[in-house]
Formats: C-alpha cells, sequence, structure tokens
C-alpha cells in the first residue's frame, strides 16, 4: 500500500540485538540513528517516512462497487461517457452478479439515470433496455422487477406520452398480444416468451401503484393479464410450457388466488381444472406430472397456509395460527418442550431464569456449556484418568 495514516502512538522500542552486518562488513542501513532514545527514533521515521494523510481511502482487494466501474474523463466529477445502451448493461451485470447490493447501489445509479434521460426518446430507450434486460438474463426477474419499482418513482421526466411505469406497462401488453405466436414458436422464441411470463408474475408481486388514498397496492391490470397467459400455457401443453405455469403459481399463485377470492372471482379454481384435465389426458413427461401433482396438493392445503394469512401490523395469536411458528423451543427442568405458544409460557420461562440464577458461572464467556462444580463432588474415575492425563504432560 503506496499511502496511508502514519500515527506514531507508544515511542518504538529499541531491538534486543545488534541489526545484522551485511557481507562487507558494514552495518545494515537504518533509518534510526544508533544512541538515539526511543522518542528521538519514533521522530526520525517521522520525518522520513513517505506516508501522507491526505492519501486516497483504503478498500480491501476484493471490494467491488458499481461506482467504481464508472468512466472518467480525468477530472473529479464521474459520468458515463458511453452510450445508455451500454451503461444499462454495466449496471443491470452488476445488479446481477451482486443482489445484495441493490439498496446501497440504487440510488446512485438513479441519479446517473435521472442525469442522462432528458428526452421523451431516451426515456422509451431506457424502457427498452430494461425490459430486454429483466426478460432474457436468468433468474434477473425478480431484481429486475425491484428495479422497475424504484424507477417508476424515481425517474423524473414524465413526458405527454407516459412515465417510466405507463411506458413500461404498454411494452408488457405489446408483448402480451403476441403470445400465441411466442407459445408456438421455436424453441428460442418460447423460453424468451417464458421469461417474460415469469418477469411479469414478478412485477404483479413487486410493483407499487398509489391508489387515491395514497396506499400502495398492486397493479390489476396484471392480473387478468396473468390468467390468460396460464390459459395460453396450458392450452400448448408441452413439457416447457407446463413448467413455465408451475414456476408461476409456485411464485405467485397464493398471491393471485386470494386477490381472485376478494374480487368473488373462482379463476383459480379454473385452472386448477385445466391442470387435472393435462394429467389426464396430457402425455407428459414423468417429472412434469409429478410436479403438476405436488401444485394441486399445495392449492388444496390453502398453498400451505394454516389459513389466510394476517398482515404482519395485525398479526396476534388469537388470529394468525402462524404466529408463533418462528419462536424459539424451551425446556423445563424435567425436559417438557414449550415455546411462547404454550398458555403456562410466562411461568415455564420465569422458572428457567430462577434455576439460572442458582448457577451464575455455569456457562463460560464463549457461550460453551462447562458446569464448574467443586472438586469434592468430582468422580472417582475421572479424577483418576485426569491425574493420569497431567502426569503424561509432565513426562
Amino acid at each position: 500500500m503506496k499511502s496511508a495514516v502514519f500515527s506514531p502512538g507508544e515511542p518504538l522500542r529499541q531491538p534486543r540485538t545488534t541489526p545484522p552486518v551485511s557481507d562487507g562488513g558494514a552495518e545494515s542501513r537504518s533509518p534510526i540513528p544508533s544512541g538515539h532514545n526511543s522518542s528521538s527514533a519514533a521522530d526520525a521515521l517521522v520525518k522520513n517516512s513517505k506516508l501522507s494523510a491526505a492519501a486516497p481511502e483504503f478498500f480491501p482487494g476484493n471490494y467491488a462497487s458499481f461506482q467504481d466501474d464508472v468512466y472518467s474523463d480525468g477530472s473529479e466529477e464521474y459520468y458515463p461517457e458511453t452510450s445508455l445502451a451500454d451503461f444499462v448493461q454495466d449496471f443491470v451485470s452488476h445488479l446481477n452478479s451482486s443482489p445484495g447490493s441493490f439498496e446501497s447501489e440504487i440510488d446512485y445509479i438513479t441519479d446517473m439515470l435521472n442525469s442522462c434521460v432528458t428526452t421523451e426518446e431516451i426515456l422509451q430507450e431506457l424502457v427498452e433496455l430494461i425490459y430486454v434486460q429483466s426478460t432474457s438474463i436468468p433468474n434477473f426477474a425478480y431484481t429486475g422487477a425491484r428495479l422497475c419499482n424504484h424507477l417508476s418513482y424515481h425517474i423524473r421526466l414524465s413526458p405527454a406520452s407516459g412515465n417510466f411505469r405507463q411506458l413500461l406497462l404498454q411494452r408488457c401488453q405489446n408483448q402480451f398480444e403476441q403470445r400465441e405466436q411466442a407459445v408456438r414458436g421455436d424453441p428460442e422464441t418460447q423460453k424468451r416468451f417464458h421469461y417474460y411470463v415469469l418477469f411479469l408474475g414478478e412485477l404483479y408481486l413487486n410493483l407499487e401503484i398509489k391508489s387515491r388514498k395514497d396506499t400502495p397496492g398492486r397493479a390489476n391490470v396484471l392480473l387478468g393479464a396473468l390468467k390468460d397467459l396460464l390459459n395460453t400455457l396450458f392450452c400448448h401443453p408441452d413439457d416447457p410450457n407446463l413448467m413455465c405455469a408451475v414456476k408461476l403459481l409456485k411464485l405467485s399463485g397464493s398471491i393471485l388466488d386470494d386477490a381472485w377470492k376478494e374480487k368473488g372471482q373462482s379463476d383459480m379454481d379454473e385452472i386448477i381444472k385445466k391442470i387435472e384435465e393435462v394429467l389426464l389426458d396430457v402425455k407428459c413427461s414423468r417429472d412434469v406430472k409429478q410436479m403438476l401433482l405436488k401444485l394441486v396438493e399445495l392449492q388444496s392445503s390453502n398453498w400451505g397456509r394454516v389459513q389466510t394469512a394476517s398482515v404482519s401490523s395485525d398479526a396476534t395469536p388469537d388470529n394468525d395460527p402462524n404466529y408463533f411458528m418462528n419462536e424459539p423451543t424451551f425446556y423445563t427442568a424435567d425436559g417438557t418442550p414449550f415455546t411462547a405458544a404454550d398458555p403456562e409460557y410466562s411461568d415455564k420461562y420465569q422458572e428457567i431464569l430462577d434455576r439460572e440464577d442458582y448457577f451464575p458461572d455455569a456457562y463460560e464467556e464463549n457461550g460453551n456449556d462447562f458446569f464448574c462444580g467443586d472438586e469434592d463432588e468430582m468422580d472417582p474415575e475421572i479424577a483418576n484418568n485426569s491425574l493420569k492425563m497431567f502426569f503424561l504432560l509432565v513426562l
């Protein structure tokens, strides 16, 4: 490291042995003259040091940030000199490889995009670029949907043709109208169509639209589109289409079911009937049949829920049976397990606390369970073995 901040701290201690002698007999060169005390030695080090307090900030070698990849013109301000397409591809690749950096990088990415998107044509180009990336990169649908939701609120340009969210939904509508041709296309066309279906499912789960009461909700316009896409996939029941339908239902089936039930619709029951017809009439592979059967079982068990889950803020032990699902399990003195759902939880837990008070030193600082009893209470056999081990170590 060429630059760092030097802090002398305590005076340096003189070496206990003399410095090594070189082949020529001269003493090894040192910045500390012999005979100086430790204080003067420290002063000499400071005087001869090339370290600077104005050195740039140090980052570990494996540290990676998207902001470090932005091009610079040599000045102190960073801006993308490349095209918008290259810039979008760069930060999409970064988010795809490091999805955990989304929260820390998204504000910087948004600021850069706002500085670039200054016309209606550039905004339409941005929507197309992000749509293409979100529907062509494997496993990027979720991050792409989050990215679209964030940009729909933070891209400032809003021309008469529509803002970012409106243009994005129009682009999805264009692809939706071509679903019949895409589902019957060649394998590559089908693959892109399946990416689009899964992206639309993630978009329905993540895209927030504020209502008149300023409460964010899901885009209901996508609800009917997802039903039609499922019907299209089941009407062409080859293995890739069926697998795509299963993935979409495992991703959003419970949310779709709840939304349709709130509207008094039985759309999910119709979809389950289509699956049962496929299982009876279609000669699909055994693995796909197993996936469809598991999906029917999952739906019949209310998608694995005991009952419709309450909103987290309103959940109580009385109205949500999953309230204590992740609570830890404790044990009484006689080994009886209990959790926070137990009616006598408070009394039993207090009993454990009282019992631990009798043995305050029962646990070591490192968390290992180690009961320190009196030496008189040590088992004779253990004491004998310990004594033998001691003498072996000494010998």
